[in-house]
């Protein structure tokens, strides 16, 4: 029994992140906590009489114990100093079926998420509210197993310029950089090797901006960093529609364009890849992560803190080659 169907956003945009500060860490850390709380979750539901065993019941029943999300907070919060309250709701209904009940929780796992893809315990991005209600986001981060690494349209610095880059999926196996293509449910895109795309329905039809150009740009960036580090790492682009066809003569090297016929096959590849954290994997996460830009402010209760969580060989865990 557990919930795996919950990836790492170690970057968002150009805001600071938990990841930023010891990649060798946080990801252990995130599963554990993750796997710890939705045990908590679950024989709390058990518990409370939630529980119904009609999988359809839509009914909701009250529960009264203390959210297991203040505890998680809680239990990361406990070697710093203390924050300002926040307002958690301490008593809530659960869900009456298994399904919902997992929902509720990769809900409420959300917004920790985000804060720790915005903050640090010394430092701070202002993450903007549109994140809050990122349905793309969501997706990404609700839907893949938690050994994949997200970095979300991360802010590269090239030669101190910026470059923004393209969704990253960073697995125990390689990396895969996405762009999206979502357009009315009956269009139809046009692939090709121009500029641009043509979307077409019955009646009209658009361009769009060829989005290789954009995959093409992003995985530059990234082998390069790859390479500077001498490190050897698959790196794949996939052009993704979950709701429209794709049509193409041919694929361009090392691309793959998934439209909704090929989507469910792509997703599911996703998902049943069952490994654990890699060490070659927190490195790709950590050179790349190194080279993007951040954009953050000194949190002033931090500001005379030197040490708040001691950064050493106790934290780093061991993962297999």
């Amino acid at each position: 029994m557990g919930v795996n169907d919950i990836a790492q956003l170690i970057k968002l945009k150009d805001y600071i992140s938990r990841y930023d500060w010891n990649t060798y860490h946080y990801p252990s850390h995130f599963i554990r906590l993750k796997q710890e709380n939705w045990k908590k979750q679950y024989e709390q539901w058990e518990a409370s009489g939630a529980k119904n065993t009609n999988a359809e019941a839509d009914n909701v029943q009250e529960d009264n114990t203390p959210s297991i999300f203040s505890r998680w907070r809680a239990f990361v919060s406990k070697n710093k100093p203390a924050e300002p309250k926040e307002n958690i709701e301490e008593v809530e209904p659960l869900p009456t079926t298994e399904k919902k009940l997992k929902q509720h929780f990769l809900n409420k796992l959300f917004p920790l998420q985000l804060k720790w893809a915005s903050s640090t315990v010394r430092d701070e991005s202002f993450l903007a509210e549109k994140y809050e209600e990122d349905n793309e986001l969501k997706y990404f981060l609700q839907r893949f197993p938690d050994t994949y690494l997200l970095m979300y349209y991360p802010v590269f610095s090239i030669q101190q310029a910026p470059v923004d880059g393209e969704i990253i999926l960073i697995s125990p196996i390689g990396i895969e950089i996405i762009h999206l293509v979502e357009a009315e449910p009956e269009a139809m895109i046009m692939a090709s090797d121009e500029r641009t795309w043509a979307v077409n329905r019955r009646n009209d039809s658009r361009k769009i901006l060829n989005p290789v150009i954009a995959l093409k740009r992003t995985e530059q960036i990234v082998s390069s960093i790859l390479r500077k580090n001498e490190i050897d790492f698959p790196v794949h682009k996939s052009v993704v529609s979950r709701t429209n066809d794709l049509l193409f003569s041919s694929e361009p090297f090392h691309t793959s364009f998934i439209g909704k016929n090929e989507y469910e096959n792509w997703f599911q590849e996703k998902r049943k890849l069952i490994s654990p954290l890699k060490k070659r994997q927190l490195k790709v996460a950590e050179v790349l992560l190194h080279h993007c830009k951040t954009v953050s402010v000194k949190r002033p209760e931090w500001e005379a803190e030197d040490s708040l969580f001691p950064i050493g060989s106790e934290n780093i865990d061991v993962y297999e080659e």
